[in-house]
């Protein structure tokens, strides 16, 4: 298993439906931990399972809108 720890740039702050949402992504297989951070989302990965592309899209389906990473 290789652990990755990503941070993922928030368009807006969640509200309390995307953050049940996020409760509930986080048991999707390879995601380790998501946490909230002044900077953004901190997402725990299993880089062996997931890819970056892969987060991003399970973030989409929560309800999360993340920044493009050349945006910041």
């Amino acid at each position: 298993m290789t652990k990755v720890q990503r941070t993922f740039h928030l368009q807006q702050q969640p509200d309390d439906a995307v953050l049940t949402r996020l409760a509930a992504a986080n048991s999707t297989y390879g995601i380790e931990k998501i946490r909230l951070t002044a900077e953004g989302l901190l997402v725990e990965f299993d880089a062996t399972r997931l890819r970056v592309a892969d987060v991003e899209a399970v973030l989409q389906r929560a309800g999360v809108a993340v920044l493009d990473p050349a945006a910041v």
